[in-house]
């Protein structure tokens, strides 16, 4: 008597896929800063993830395979390349104070999302990137690492240089406000 196999059959692509299509465009909209340049990242993404799909390892993470193919998609276009050209990660060091509030304690104090955005989008774009892999794709240090090729300790640190960047954005913008600017 045959025992029948009862193995999981492996995951197509888009039982993988499909579910990340919202976080993906959202990574997308906030790199490319427009919705239809966004559309097409993200359908490139897919397409070249569709292709390669073949070379994907089984038990790696493949949430963070799609946002590092959208991100090196996203580095090979025009936007991209003068995005990272333009970012020079000594000169956007910002100081760092204990007493100095967070951006989150700002926010509350203020209750403007308009200006966290206005912020982020004036955020270089590897600080941009890495604040919205963590706090909003709630992404782990390692998948982030995994997703930008680089290693865990520069995610903390340009984690860290990211918060303080947005930080100083925020209180400038919030100072402008009480000023009339």
């Amino acid at each position: 008597m045959e025992v029948p196999d009862q193995r999981l059959p492996a995951a197509t692509f888009e039982d993988l896929a499909l579910p990340l299509f919202d976080q993906l465009y959202n990574f997308a909209h906030w790199l490319t800063q427009d919705r239809v340049e966004a559309e097409d990242l993200v359908q490139e993404t897919y397409v070249k993830a569709l292709r390669g799909f073949a070379s994907f390892q089984a038990g790696t993470n493949f949430r963070a395979w799609m946002f590092r193919i959208l991100r090196n998609s996203f580095l090979t276009t025009k936007a991209g390349l003068k995005a990272t050209v333009a970012y020079d990660e000594e000169k956007h060091e910002a100081d760092a104070s204990a007493s100095v509030p967070t951006p989150e304690g700002i926010l509350l104090e203020q209750g403007d999302r308009e200006i966290l955005q206005q912020a982020l989008e004036e955020l270089a774009l590897p600080f941009r990137e890495i604040l919205l892999l963590c706090e909003v794709e709630e992404m782990s240090y390692q998948e982030i690492a995994e997703t930008l090729g680089i290693p865990s300790g520069t995610v903390m640190s340009r984690l860290s240089r990211a918060r303080k960047a947005l930080r100083g954005l925020l209180q400038q913008k919030l100072r402008g406000e009480r000023h009339g600017m």
